[in-house]
């Protein structure tokens, strides 16, 4: 029936070692280093061994926090999307359209310019493999950004079911799951995380002669939370619940696939001139959303919060970066860092510009990495500005962090739905209490303030930027023809004065005549399918059991444009779970 199902979608979509000289960097292509990023989603800081997890067995890792530069105190957005936009633009997330993850906010503008777009224009070649999570429709796809080679899913991870993060197609797991590689769909065979990195090391055993940037971005161990049982059983016999034995499972299959990652550089000799990174994209998901039995123990190491908070746990990951041909190694940088530098850093490193027409937030790590003479206690004091409030609108003091070296100010509001209260900022002294436990506001009212100020003088500017205005999905272009709608693209409207729960949010590029086609997962009763485009309504009853009904072709005319599509039964609707569309050629 799985199958079925998944071969239905497809149907309907084919139908419808030792340190140079800083001048190293700046040397001819051929001697560029290649990149490599890993980034696991989900996966927080307590989440390996080397940061003093017990239980977890992460060996690999470990070997490679062992022969790296550790950046101890390294910072991201509290949920995905955000962390993602900053890593590939070096800007914060509110500048590149993207706002949360899930209602059409985790769409970035087009016009951002990624790291793989500047590394492709400098001889690179380039590819992702994994979760990319900035916008499945041209212009915003990988393909679309930079990427040459791509093997990923949609949306936030794969079968996620929880609503309103539906992913696509339908009855999609972690086993043999349907993806998309350079903008089509095929069936993978095998676990999904073992998959992506197979794909990675195809494409660098394929580009090993000229320099490559590999972008590894797993969907695991985010939920839900599935691994072949040989992975969990060891953690059960330790007395773990099951929710933590399946995380720590897909953690450990991650590992081995580093290992085997790490293995394939060291076979094709590119061990040394390769630059290697491992981070996470925001800390640890501590419950399980389906089930019960929340906020089940993990290790943290003494840090507060989890993912969707401003806490530490929410915001602080691992961040381990290898190049043998230049560094040694084995060291840790205790000054702060963040997202939005990794693309400053490597840029830098391999001797290409940035971007000169937009604000760039990251800086250059580079003097940090090279170990230069006091560059740490030189280094000048900066502040890192986080905000996690998942709204159209964000909301000024409203889920914030203001980082700095030593202090760190916190408004811990609710990432999403209602205030839980009406928290006052709360400060707290990091080098004395790295757990957030006393909360020194009161004794220092004057720092609060400035820090403060300071982050109010960066609210406005990140949010000058472009607005907040929506990230539209362009219908009708030659570029991607048929179109399919998700639920993780359905917008909700804040505030909607006539009531109207959300929409899809378009822009009909081209006047024409398009079909339309609603999908379900599956109905169990009679209803009828409701659709409304711009100012035209169409309407279809359906039968239990049905699957998709396919609507009376409508008449756009070029423009923005929003959509929408219920099934409507005994006097109830709910949204569509996907809405096809593609262009009539006359």
């Amino acid at each position: 029936m799985r199958y079925f199902a998944i071969f239905l979608c497809i149907c309907v979509l084919t139908v419808l070692s030792l340190a140079t000289s800083p001048a190293t960097a700046q040397t001819s292509r051929q001697d560029k280093p290649n990149v490599i990023i890993v980034i696991t989603d989900d996966q927080g800081y307590g989440d390996l061994g080397c940061h003093g997890n017990t239980q977890i067995r992460t060996p690999n890792i470990d070997t490679f926090y062992d022969e790296s530069t550790r950046f101890t105190r390294f910072y991201v957005s509290p949920v995905c999307s955000p962390t993602r936009a900053s890593v590939m633009t070096g800007r914060y997330n509110y500048r590149t359209g993207v706002v949360g993850t899930y209602g059409a906010k985790g769409m970035m503008e087009s016009s951002e310019i990624t790291i793989a777009e500047c590394l492709r224009d400098a001889g690179y070649a380039t590819g992702l493999f994994g979760k990319w999570h900035l916008g499945d429709h041209w212009p915003m796809r990988p393909t679309d950004q930079g990427f040459q080679e791509v093997l990923c899913h949609q949306g936030g991870s794969i079968g996620h079911w929880s609503i309103p993060t539906r992913n696509y197609p339908p009855h999609n797991t972690y086993f043999d799951p349907v993806l998309q590689r350079n903008n089509s769909w095929v069936i993978s065979t095998g676990y999904c995380t073992d998959i992506f990195f197979d794909a990675a090391i195809d494409f660098i055993e394929a580009n090993r002669s000229q320099p490559f940037f590999a972008y590894i971005a797993t969907n695991a161990p985010h939920i839900p939370e599935q691994i072949d049982e040989q992975y969990v059983e060891p953690y059960r016999e330790m007395g773990l619940d099951n929710f933590t034995a399946r995380i720590y499972g897909m953690c450990e299959n991650i590992d081995d696939n580093m290992g085997r990652l790490l293995g394939t550089l060291d076979e094709l000799s590119l061990r040394e001139n390769t630059i290697l990174i491992f981070m996470t994209d925001n800390g640890p998901q501590l419950y399980e959303r389906i089930g019960g039995e929340n906020n089940r123990p993990r290790y943290s190491a003494g840090m507060r919060g989890a993912k969707t908070t401003v806490w530490e746990n929410g915001l602080r990951v691992p961040y381990f970066i290898r190049w043998p041909a230049r560094w040694q190694g084995d060291r840790d940088i205790s000054r702060i860092a963040a997202h939005i530098d990794i693309m400053p850093t490597l840029l830098d490193i391999c001797g290409i510009d940035l971007p000169d027409d937009r604000v760039i937030d990251g800086v250059s790590l580079l003097p940090l990495l090279d170990n230069r003479t006091d560059t740490e206690a030189q280094w000048p004091e900066r502040q890192l500005f986080i905000q996690g409030h998942h709204a159209n609108t964000p909301t000024l003091n409203r889920n914030i962090a203001v980082v700095g070296q030593r202090y760190k100010l916190v408004q811990p509001r609710a990432y999403n739905g209602k205030y839980v209260g009406n928290e006052p900022f709360m400060l707290f002294d990091l080098e004395k209490d790295p757990g957030e436990h006393q909360d020194l506001a009161a004794d220092e009212p004057d720092l609060c303030q400035r820090m403060k100020r300071a982050y109010e003088q960066w609210f406005e500017d990140v949010s000058s930027t472009r607005g907040y205005h929506p990230v539209r999905i362009p219908i009708g272009t030659a570029h991607q023809e048929r179109i399919t709608l998700l639920q993780q693209t359905w917008r909700s409207f804040d505030n909607d004065t006539q009531g109207r729960p959300g929409a899809w949010v378009v822009s009909i590029e081209k006047s024409g005549t398009y079909q339309f086609t609603a999908q379900f997962l599956q109905t169990s009763q009679s209803g009828t399918v409701w659709l409304k485009a711009g100012n035209q309504e169409r309407s279809m009853d359906v039968t239990p059991m049905a699957m998709s009904c396919t609507f009376e072709p409508i008449q756009l005319e070029s423009g923005d444009c929003e959509i929408e599509s219920y099934f409507i039964s005994n006097g109830k609707r709910k949204k569509m779970d996907y809405v096809h569309i593609k262009e009539i050629y006359e």
